[in-house]
């Protein structure tokens, strides 16, 4: 058995400190549930912003959509969702 299974096992929780799309849609995430017993997901709103500026997996979501606003020196952006999402 792997470390992080017993871990799990025991009652600990690993989380990923990270979401991107591209870890959602490669599968990646889906193996490390798997195979390391990864139980949860966070992030913040640096991350997110790492992840909109270093690559172009977010442009097509962001183009097009209205600029609603600033919050803390970044565009307020509408979603398809409906909700407003900070971005830079």
């Amino acid at each position: 058995m792997n470390p992080n299974r017993k871990l799990h096992d025991l009652g600990q929780s690993l989380w990923l400190d990270n979401i991107t799309r591209d870890l959602l849609n490669s599968g990646t995430l889906k193996r490390y549930i798997d195979e390391l017993s990864v139980t949860g997901l966070t992030s913040n709103p640096t991350i997110f912003d790492n992840a909109i500026r270093n690559s172009t997996t977010y442009d097509a979501d962001i183009s097009g959509k209205g600029v609603l606003g600033q919050i803390g020196g970044g565009p307020v952006l509408r979603t398809g969702t409906g909700r407003s999402d900070q971005g830079r």
